[in-house]
């Protein structure tokens, strides 16, 4: 365990300790409040990651080649959107308990997010304008 998941095992502890202090008519701004913590720590991840991989591209790019340990395997394509449904499930529950419909609406913006990410990242080309395309000569006319 690193000292982030140990920080935020603490905040976790301490949202709880609170509540119990507290009483239930506080337990959805505490929910809400760690929720929040948890998806920065989750904003900040993906973030890194991202920057780290679009580096990577950069420079792949600049060589001409193509990662060494890129894969676009039916496999993994599958598996994501497996383990993505399934997260789906807790996180739906978790974002309308909290919040309700608002909630649920932005859990599931976050899960279609990552999926395009997802997407964009095994497919470089899709979300981007391809070049020579015949519709650029359409347009000028």
């Amino acid at each position: 365990m690193d000292a982030r998941d140990t920080e935020l095992k603490k905040e976790l502890d301490a949202a709880l300790q609170a509540r119990r202090e507290l009483g239930e008519e506080y337990e959805s701004a505490l929910v809400d409040s760690f929720l929040e913590k948890v998806d920065q720590r989750i904003d900040g991840a993906v973030e890194r990651r991202v920057r780290r991989q679009f580096a990577e591209q950069q420079m792949v790019s600049a060589r001409g080649g193509r990662p060494s340990g890129a894969t676009d395997s039916w496999g993994e394509r599958f598996g994501f959107g497996i383990v993505s449904l399934v997260l789906a499930i807790p996180l739906s529950g978790i974002g309308a308990g909290a919040a309700g419909v608002p909630g649920l609406v932005v859990s599931w913006i976050g899960i279609v997010g990552v999926n395009v990410v997802q997407a964009a990242r095994t497919n470089p080309g899709l979300f981007g304008r391809r070049r020579g395309s015949s519709q650029d000569g359409d347009r000028e006319g």
